[in-house]
């Protein structure tokens, strides 16, 4: 299980990215850091002329139901996979 800290120095690392992982990897993480800090998506998916908006509810509704810790640690996960070398 990632502790706190380990969560926080990979939310720190995705804000150090320098190369684009490209919009699927983004939605992810999005989705993941949501979970893990919010629990369930709440409130109405956004209108089909939103589509910043209806990507991201989506990719966080597809999460329903996931733990916050398995969350928190599959997004420690990936930004491990993402950034190798530190």
């Amino acid at each position: 299980m990632a502790s706190d800290a380990d969560f926080q120095a990979a939310v720190d690392a995705v804000s150090a990215l320098t190369d684009d992982p490209g919009n699927d990897i983004k939605l992810r993480l999005y989705a993941l850091y949501k979970q893990a800090t919010e629990g369930d998506v709440t409130g109405s998916r956004p209108g089909f002329t939103n589509f910043v908006g209806r990507a991201k509810y989506d990719a966080w509704a597809q999460l329903r139901g996931l733990d916050a810790d398995a969350a928190s640690d599959e997004y420690v996960e990936l930004v491990n996979f993402l950034t190798p070398d530190e």
